[in-house]
């Protein structure tokens, strides 16, 4: 066929259908599991869907993509929600982020908390450091990296988070020191937002839902229980029975036991790829709340996050929390799941690798996409983007 894709996730149905809305239909999907969907699967449980990747919500500010999904989903299918995240700090919720936020708890920590932002290094023209420990008190103070960002990112990324770098930290918010004395004299938050500060959730299912659509639509393109374990590069050839003129890989690069017609330095950077692993339990009780998901720093605490089902899915009931599958000690939940492969690392010099090793495969006309094809930390909507984006490409270059 014309194009091999490896993994029907939400980046490889997106490539997949995208070809197919140009009017390309000589490809074929290869999946390992019994079902499309990869980290943003759901299941049935109690009755009522639950995401056995964690929380994947559709952000609402690439309009192309909403126009992409709601082709298969109609958009009267999705409910609109605002962003209700908490933080459980000094025995009490307070919202997300905590630099926003710092007004919700009593004066006198207020004031320990403004006086340390006040000292970090970003607020006195000290150099942005390399690492990301370091980055963490130089810009928010030792109040906030000690109490919240050191142990939650140590919960969920392994405790030596100095092989972490700091390319990545746009994803974060960025609030000014002005700003977070701003909110605590005016009692509201200022400065930017996490990601999702509005986010779309299926009415009546999980969010795998609109994602068996997208394999739905092609349905006799996938080949399922297809274990993905060789690829030759030179030839184009996947197991040994599969060749293409193109090939997508969306899924880890770990996962080839064998690899032919590549050179030892690009076999090298794969065995330097890290990962974290997450097991996503399901509890019946009931957590008195209004948010929608709450980050727990306390390192008694297995779990770093648990998602609130009631809060966003209607008329459930329980919680589900993730936690690294690395801390986890003991699991008394109604049910759980493993993700493997949950969250790519950010470590050190990893940028750089890998765009050494998607430059060498793009020019043997192999195609790194999505979370784990480019090892990247997206969530599922910027990976429908990436493989829009990818694939219009393609198609335009032929």
């Amino acid at each position: 066929m014309k194009f091999l894709i490896l993994g029907a996730g939400p980046a490889g149905l997106t490539f997949a259908n995208r070809l197919l809305e140009k009017g390309e239909t000589d490809f074929l999907v290869l999946e390992k599991e019994e079902e499309a969907g990869g980290l943003c699967r759901s299941k049935i449980i109690d009755d009522k869907p639950l995401d056995i990747g964690g929380g994947h919500f559709i952000d609402t500010k690439n309009q192309k993509v909403l126009e992409f999904l709601f082709k298969y989903m109609p958009m009267d299918e999705w409910k609109l929600f605002t962003r209700n995240s908490k933080i459980y700090l000094h025995n009490q919720f307070i919202n997300s982020p905590i630099e926003s936020n710092i007004w919700q708890l009593p004066i006198d920590e207020q004031i320990i908390y403004l006086k340390s932002t006040a000292a970090a290094g970003c607020n006195n023209n000290q150099k942005m450091p390399e690492k990301f420990v370091d980055w963490i008190y130089w810009k928010l103070g030792n109040k906030i990296a000690d109490e919240y960002m050191i142990p939650y990112n140590q919960k969920m990324f392994g405790e030596n988070l100095n092989i972490l770098g700091t390319y990545w930290l746009d994803k974060l918010p960025n609030v000014s020191f002005d700003e977070t004395l701003r909110s605590c004299l005016e009692h509201c938050p200022y400065g930017s937002q996490p990601a999702h500060t509005q986010f779309y959730y299926p009415k009546r299912y999980g969010s795998g839902e609109v994602w068996k659509r997208l394999a739905y639509r092609i349905s006799d393109k996938i080949i399922y229980n297809e274990n993905v374990r060789e690829i030759d590069v030179e030839h184009h050839v996947v197991n040994c029975r599969f060749h293409a003129d193109y090939i997508i890989n969306t899924i880890p690069w770990m996962e080839f036991e064998n690899i032919e017609g590549i050179n030892r330095k690009i076999k090298n950077i794969i065995e330097q790829l890290k990962y974290t692993s997450v097991t996503i339990s399901y509890y019946q009780g009931e957590i008195n709340t209004d948010a929608h998901w709450i980050y727990y720093p306390q390192k008694e605490l297995d779990y770093h996050r648990i998602l609130v089902r009631k809060n966003f899915c209607a008329n459930s009931i329980g919680y589900w929390s993730e936690t690294n599958t690395e801390r986890l000690h003991t699991n008394d939940s109604q049910y759980h799941y493993i993700n493997k492969y949950a969250y790519p690392l950010n470590t050190i010099g990893k940028k750089e690798l890998m765009q050494e090793l998607l430059d060498y495969f793009k020019q043997r006309e192999v195609y790194g996409l999505g979370r784990w094809g480019e090892w990247e930390h997206y969530n599922s909507d910027v990976v429908v983007s990436k493989a829009m984006i990818l694939s219009d490409s393609i198609l335009n270059k032929k």
